[in-house]
């Protein structure tokens, strides 16, 4: 059961159906979308370390538990699409990923994929990999071949490109934007070389994801992916809610991964609109709306 501590007075609750019942399908206002974005971070704010092994940053498992999952999986099972990095599809690649992208399969799950069919739902959201490398790894994209998979990015690697179109991946690039490069005072008398004035900037911004996902007609964009793409639509206001969920234990480390590795033009306000406490599991799970 879940003690729901905020709003005030109302009784404990199920686990199952606490994020099932919100309805996130159905937020968005009419020609927009509603994203969404989900982690889990220990007390001390770890919600990556880095895996020697694994050459990549992944959640502590120390903290990772399957309440936690079941949370996570009700979210994914209100999405029209899953917002990831090509970071996931390299974990998953070398079978270090937590799990195959949600709505799980198994007993455990099947109420949410009776609830996406009720509400007509695909069996599975679609999934937007965000990635200026293109560094993912097609074998990995064959484990989701039961979805449309979506890429957008800010490469001009034609080869890559290919590559990924022939595997039947839709690749959306963004457009270019002339920017102003720094002075080099080695270049010219005047500081400046006529050659490197100017560069393309061709990386992915929030603003282009969010137009993205209007134009492709959908309604609700779940954000799973680490940091840099949390603050890449920060940055331009694209995200509408946070669900966090924090472990009650200290994890330490130094090459930690929080919320948000990045600076941001000015702090950004969260109103907190639900917080439920789960003594089974020594954690807390609040919802949060970015204002």
């Amino acid at each position: 059961m879940l003690k729901q501590v905020f709003p005030y007075g109302e009784k404990d609750s199920p686990l199952e159906g606490t994020y099932l019942d919100l309805n996130l399908h159905k937020q968005a206002s009419a020609g927009d979308v509603f994203i969404y974005a989900n982690y889990i971070t220990s007390l001390d704010g770890r919600i990556a370390l880095y895996d020697e092994d694994l050459g990549e940053y992944a959640v502590p498992k120390s903290i990772a538990n399957g309440r936690d999952w079941r949370l996570y999986q009700e979210l994914a099972g209100q999405a029209d699409i899953m917002l990831t990095s090509a970071r996931y599809f390299r974990q998953l690649e070398k079978g270090k990923a937590q799990d195959l992208l949600p709505v799980g399969s198994g007993e455990k799950y099947v109420d949410i994929k009776r609830w996406r069919k009720k509400q007509g739902l695909k069996a599975q959201p679609d999934v937007m990999i965000l990635s200026n490398s293109l560094d993912i790894p097609l074998a990995a994209l064959e484990k989701v071949q039961d979805r449309k998979v979506i890429v957008c990015t800010g490469s001009t690697d034609q080869a890559k490109i290919g590559s990924l179109e022939q595997a039947g991946v839709q690749v959306i690039r963004v457009m270019s934007s002339m920017v102003e490069t720094s002075r080099d005072p080695s270049a010219s008398p005047r500081g400046y070389s006529l050659a490197s004035q100017f560069t393309l900037s061709l990386r992915v911004t929030g603003k282009f994801v969010r137009q993205t996902l209007i134009d492709l007609k959908y309604r609700s964009a779940y954000l799973i992916a680490g940091p840099e793409v949390h603050a890449t639509l920060l940055k331009n206001d694209c995200i509408n809610e946070l669900f966090l969920s924090t472990y009650f234990a200290l994890v330490g480390g130094k090459k930690i991964s929080t919320l948000l590795d990045a600076d941001l033009p000015q702090a950004k306000t969260l109103k907190l609109l639900s917080s439920y406490l789960d003594t089974q599991e020594n954690q807390m799970f609040q919802r949060f709306q970015y204002v």
